[in-house]
């Protein structure tokens, strides 16, 4: 659960900028492919939101359509991994809990498509459940 009322964060270099108003539906550490190419790290961690309660109070994200139903958002001045979308649904939208200014603020639920998380992760035991892939 987050520690404020709202959360801010941004990428890199502060020429994107957003606040977040509620909360969120999910918060995951994903280790599918994508997520790792995208983020350049071992995985990625998204928390999930109603897109009407996240606003960008300074520059947008620029898109890449990653997938036929996914498309991820990045500053295209520093290149910071910001976002992630579902293209059939306009109304969830997943931010890279990097880029909070407390990230912090929230903690994930779970790692979710752990077939492809790299194998010296697998030993790790936080206590987190584990998933094939998104649960539900």
């Amino acid at each position: 659960m987050a520690k404020t009322k709202t959360v801010t964060g941004g990428c890199l270099c502060g020429a994107v900028r957003y606040k977040i108003s509620g909360r969120p539906k999910h918060v995951h550490n994903c280790h599918c492919t994508m997520c790792q190419k995208t983020t350049g790290s071992l995985f990625g961690a998204f928390a999930g939101f109603d897109a009407a309660h996240v606003c960008f109070t300074k520059g947008k994200p620029k898109a890449y359509r990653s997938s036929k139903w996914a498309a991820r958002g990045f500053c295209a001045k520093c290149g910071s991994s910001l976002t992630y979308r579902l293209v059939a649904d306009a109304t969830q939208i997943w931010l890279a809990l990097g880029t909070l200014d407390k990230p912090a603020a929230y903690t994930p639920h779970g790692h979710i498509f752990t077939t492809t998380m790299v194998p010296s992760l697998r030993r790790v035991d936080d206590g987190l459940p584990r998933f094939r892939a998104f649960p539900g």
